[in-house]
């Protein structure tokens, strides 16, 4: 049976997540996150929680099982969970290879891209962590970004700059009105989720 996808990427801070939550609260879609699946298994490993570590083990499932892994575990999870008969579709998040924009695609699914200003990205990382010991300087928080934009490795390797090629569906998100920005989404994706 046929499954309605969308698979979000974009830069940090960008509202990726939100984007997904007004999918799963204003139209009954299944929120799966890549991240949190990589994490499981990082947990039944007794593998230490952290991004290097995240890496590694995506890379590593991209060469043994194909670089669409991620996404075909989603929709796994997404037919375990109910399928068509519990939810609308299916919102994966955060796409982060191209393989894994490309999968989305051949079933079928869009790729939504979602960014905005560096200043306003980082402004928001550091409104999030206020409080916390977890700063970088906006030079670091750029250079991190692009770190992550370029692969550094083999194919397996991430490549957001891959799936931003890819992308069906740009959104920018500079304004801090959240409520504005779902329904700017909203009405950029209405015609894919029927």
């Amino acid at each position: 049976m046929a499954v309605n996808i969308i698979g979000i990427s974009g830069t940090t801070a960008s509202g990726k997540d939100t984007v997904s939550e007004m999918l799963v609260n204003r139209h009954g879609w299944l929120f799966v996150s890549v991240s949190e699946i990589l994490r499981d298994e990082l947990k039944k490993r007794g593998v230490p929680i952290e991004r290097k570590n995240l890496r590694t083990l995506s890379a590593e499932w991209r060469r043994e099982h194909g670089l669409g892994v991620l996404v075909d575990k989603a929709v796994q999870q997404f037919h375990r969970s109910g399928g068509r008969d519990k939810y609308q579709g299916l919102v994966i998040a955060s796409l982060r290879h191209p393989g894994e924009a490309a999968r989305v695609q051949e079933l079928g699914g869009r790729v939504v891209w979602t960014d905005a200003d560096p200043k306003v990205r980082y402004q928001r990382i550091v409104d999030r962590n206020r409080g916390t010991e977890d700063h970088v300087s906006f030079d670091e928080f750029l250079a991190e970004e692009q770190a992550q934009m370029k692969p550094s490795g083999d194919e397996a390797t991430l490549s957001l700059s891959g799936v931003k090629e890819r992308a069906d569906i740009f959104i920018v998100n500079d304004s801090d009105d959240i409520g504005a920005f779902k329904d700017q989404a909203e009405k950029e994706l209405s015609k894919f989720m029927n």
